[in-house]
C-alpha cells in the first residue's frame, strides 16, 4: 500500500464521523492500519538493507577480481571485472535510494500514527467513559506479538540464506 493509498483510506475513515465515539473509533482503525503499515515498511526497509548489503559484497568482490587481474596482466578478466563492478555500483546506488525513500516513508508514517494518537487520546477524554472503542493498548500487544513474530520468521529466513550461500562457497572450494 503507497502512501497515497493509506493517506485516502485514513482520510475515508476519519471523513463524517458525527459524534465523538465514533470519531474516536474511526481513529482507532487509522491507527491500526498505520501499525500495520510501519511493520510492512520495516520489513521492506530490512530487506533492502539485506540487499543493498548483497550488492555491496557483489561489488567489492568485482573490484578484487579486477585487481587481482590486473596485477597478473589478465586485461579480458580485467575488462569484465570493471563491467560487472559498474553493474553492481549502479545497483548499489539505486538500492542506497530504495533505503532512504523507505527510511522517508517509514518516517512519515510514523509522525502520522503520533499525530492520531493525540488526536484519538483526545476524543476519549472527551467522549464518555463507556464508549464502545476497543482499549489500544490489547491492539497494539497483538500487534507486538505479530511484528515479533514476523522479525523471527525473518531472522531465520536470513540466518537460511547466509546458510545456503556458505554451503555454496564450501562446495566451490571443496
Amino acid at each position: 500500500m503507497g502512501l497515497d493509498d493509506l493517506r485516502a483510506r485514513l482520510d475515508r475513515l476519519l471523513a463524517g464521523q458525527p459524534d465523538r465515539r465514533a470519531r474516536a473509533a474511526g481513529l482507532h482503525d487509522a491507527l491500526v492500519e498505520l501499525k500495520v503499515a510501519a511493520g510492512v515498511n520495516r520489513d521492506a526497509l530490512a530487506a533492502a538493507e539485506r540487499e543493498l548489503a548483497a550488492e555491496r559484497q557483489h561489488l567489492s568482490d568485482a573490484e578484487r577480481r579486477g585487481r587481482l587481474a590486473g596485477e597478473i596482466g589478465d586485461s579480458e578478466t580485467g575488462r569484465i571485472a570493471e563491467e560487472f563492478a559498474t553493474r553492481h555500483r549502479e545497483r548499489a546506488e539505486l538500492l542506497e535510494r530504495k533505503v532512504g525513500v523507505i527510511r522517508d516513508e517509514l518516517a512519515f508514517i510514523e509522525r502520522e500514527y503520533q499525530s492520531l494518537a493525540a488526536q484519538l487520546q483526545s476524543a476519549r477524554q472527551g467522549a464518555a467513559p463507556a464508549a464502545a472503542v476497543p482499549p489500544l493498548d490489547a491492539t497494539e500487544r497483538e500487534f507486538d506479538a505479530l511484528r515479533m513474530k514476523a522479525e523471527r520468521e525473518a531472522a531465520e529466513q536470513a540466518v537460511q540464506q547466509q546458510l545456503e550461500l556458505l554451503k555454496q562457497k564450501l562446495g566451490k572450494k571443496a
